[in-house]
């Protein structure tokens, strides 16, 4: 099932999921649905907590009035989890990239943390701040966590997954090489666009063999597929959570292929007035524009 979140037409986000065609957004909580639905907690972060996997069965075998069911093309799409408590990136972390940089893959995972608030959803503007230089787009699949893992092994590790969805780890490049880390260069307002839905496990065959293209003003930029990873998605989460825990709702972005901006010539850096796509198939299309900071 393709679950996402929307603003209705009050401005309130809500969860919702997709029709199976894909061409509606059910709103649970719209009159005449079933009762046991629209006492389901108003956060896809509650969903998760209660179980996607189990809802979505409970709601895929459901019969929702046509008045619930509201066409795509009117709805605004919010990120799906607007607010996770974090996102863990892998840094070098497909073989493509590190052959591009002239590196060896590392020995055990490189991570990183953004915090949640640079979090945003499809469409949303990604805002440049005027004294933030050189910043570049990072198509990646994320990683879902429906429970805690602490400490859990490789093998159980997929039991973790609640879903994936579209990461966009955008990054100040210039902040990222001056600090010799990742804390500033990651986590700049605005500098996560996820979306535009979270897809349960079910819906994706292989999470190891899924393609990943970014247009950049319609210029191909990335092209790579998570075949490449040099972790797997066990090995992070296993990895990962003997580092912290992992709590529902945070995300794993796995890491990105080659053909991030400073790879070509010239430098393809975001600037105001492009528009990045990123597209995983299964997992849709993720539409971002760039805009100055101060621009509305």
């Amino acid at each position: 099932m393709r679950f996402v979140s929307f603003h209705d037409e009050g401005g309130q986000v809500l969860p919702g999921f997709l029709t199976h065609a894909g061409s509606h957004v059910v709103n649970v909580f719209a009159a005449g649905g079933p009762p046991w639905a629209a006492g389901l907690p108003r956060t896809l972060q509650a969903w998760v907590d209660i179980g996607l996997a189990d809802l979505a069965q409970r709601l895929g075998d459901t019969a929702f009035p046509e008045a619930s069911q509201i066409p795509v093309s009117r709805v605004r799409l919010a990120a799906p989890l607007p607010r996770p408590g974090k996102i863990v990136g892998a840094a070098f972390n497909f073989h493509d990239a590190l052959k591009e940089r002239d590196m060896k893959p590392p020995e055990t995972p490189v991570i990183f943390v953004k915090s949640g608030r640079t979090v945003i959803g499809p469409d949303d503007p990604v805002r440049l701040q005027p004294d933030v230089g050189n910043v570049t787009y990072e198509a990646e699949l994320g990683v879902v966590i429906g429970r805690q893992a602490l400490r859990v092994s490789r093998d159980d590790a997929m039991t973790h997954v609640a879903g994936y969805l579209i990461v966009n780890d955008v990054s100040a490049s210039d902040m990222v090489r001056a600090d010799k880390g990742f804390v500033r260069g990651k986590n700049q307002p605005t500098f996560c666009p996820v979306g535009p839905w979270l897809v349960t496990p079910d819906e994706i065959a292989d999470p190891h063999d899924v393609k990943i293209a970014l247009h950049l003003d319609d210029v191909l930029r990335q092209n790579g597929s998570t075949a490449d990873l040099v972790f797997d998605i066990p090995a992070l989460i296993a990895f990962i959570s003997t580092q912290m825990p992992l709590d529902p709702g945070d995300i794993i972005a796995t890491g990105t292929p080659a053909g991030v901006a400073v790879s070509h010539s010239p430098p393809a850096w975001l600037q105001p007035g492009s528009r990045m796509s990123v597209s995983l198939p299964g997992l849709g299309t993720l539409h971002n524009p760039i805009v100055e900071a101060h621009s509305l």
